[in-house]
């Protein structure tokens, strides 16, 4: 069951990897979510290590996070565990969840 208002997870999320170590994930806040939403992205390369937080996030002119650079990046997998949750002191945010697999992106 999905908490949160409805139409307040991200949208047209994805992700770029380049120079085999750096990944680049981008998304667009959700077109329903309140003004002081900001979002939070976690991803996991394996379910054998803990999830990691973005180091480095991509704001918008509002400063709400609307992407992420990782640095180091260690493909181990072929797919990997994207969460993206959010607070708003609103209302609660439906979280985004998607597994990719690598060699597609």
């Amino acid at each position: 069951v999905f908490t949160g208002m409805n139409g307040s997870a991200i949208e047209n999320f994805s992700c770029v990897i380049y120079n085999v170590s750096f990944m680049n994930c981008t998304w667009q806040a959700g077109r329903d979510a309140p003004e002081d939403t900001q979002y939070f992205l976690y991803w996991q390369n394996s379910r054998y290590v803990d999830k990691m937080e973005c180091e480095l996030y991509i704001k918008d002119e509002n400063g709400r996070n609307t992407g992420c650079r990782f640095q180091n990046v260690k493909i181990e997998t072929e797919k990997a565990y994207f969460l993206v949750n959010g607070s708003s002191k609103e209302s609660l945010i439906q979280f985004y969840d998607e597994c990719i697999e690598l060699y597609k992106i």
